[in-house]
Order: C-alpha cells, then structure tokens, then sequence
C-alpha cells in the first residue's frame, strides 16, 4: 500500500525522464491530477490524461482501476528533459507550512514550488497573488 503519492509520482517522472520515455502512468488522485495540470500550465509536461483499466479493479472490486498517463515533454535535439529536477518539500511525517510572504523562490523565480492550500492547490506565485499560504509539497526546475 502507499502511503505518499506525490513522492512516487515525481520519482516515476524523474525516472521516465531520464530513461527517454515519452509517458509515464502514475496513480490518479485528485491531488496528482492538479500537481499535473499546474506542470501542463507551466510547460513542464505535453499533457495528461486518465486511462481506465476495466480488468484490474481497485481494492473496493466496485470501480474499475484508473491510472493518470503524463505525456513528458523534450527540448532539443539531443532530447533533453524540460524538467531538470523535482523535489519533495513536505513529507506525511514532515509538513512545512509557509506565509505567504515566506515561500521560497526557486533559482530566483525560474522554478515553481506547489503549495497546498485553503483555496486549493496552485503554484508560488499564485499563492502570492491571492496572499494565501499553505503547506509546500514540492519543487521543481
């Protein structure tokens, strides 16, 4: 069973990266639907979509299994991976909260850190826009 699915997503993407692959299949949760749709938005990934599995059935056995496919993105010739890196900032036994004026920039606003908060989750400059802070779930450059 696992237990933080943000950790093994961004490990899934930073392993496809570097093996070339073009996508990769995460678990879909709500929470890696949005992380992907922030790394979309700010053209970190080509796309994502939901695949459905209808012969492997989640623990329940009432709904099918559902994966999210996240379509990596390449610049270049030599490919190389418009992610450069990806780090977890909170833990499920370690969660840093952060101001809104307190949120660290990464490599001087080059980067973006994914924030979580009362008004959902969005990205360090949004947070700073709508003065709201929350716990940092990760970074990535």
């Amino acid at each position: 069973m696992m237990h933080d699915t943000i950790s093994d997503m961004l490990c899934r993407i930073r392993n496809a990266q570097l093996a070339k692959h073009e996508k990769v299949s995460v678990l879909n949760t709500k929470v890696n639907q949005k992380i992907s749709e922030i790394l979309k938005k700010e053209g970190y990934i080509e796309n994502f979509s939901v695949s459905t599995f209808p012969n492997r059935k989640a623990k329940s056995q009432t709904k099918d299994f559902k994966d999210l496919e996240i379509h990596l993105k390449y610049l270049g010739n030599p490919k190389k991976p418009s992610i450069t890196n990806l780090k977890r900032l909170s833990w499920p036994g370690l969660h840093f909260y952060s101001k809104y004026k307190d949120i660290p920039p990464v490599l001087n606003g080059m980067g973006v850190v994914i924030l979580s908060t009362s008004k959902g989750i969005m990205t360090d400059r949004e947070a700073r826009a709508n003065k709201v802070g929350g716990e940092l779930l990760c970074s990535i450059w």
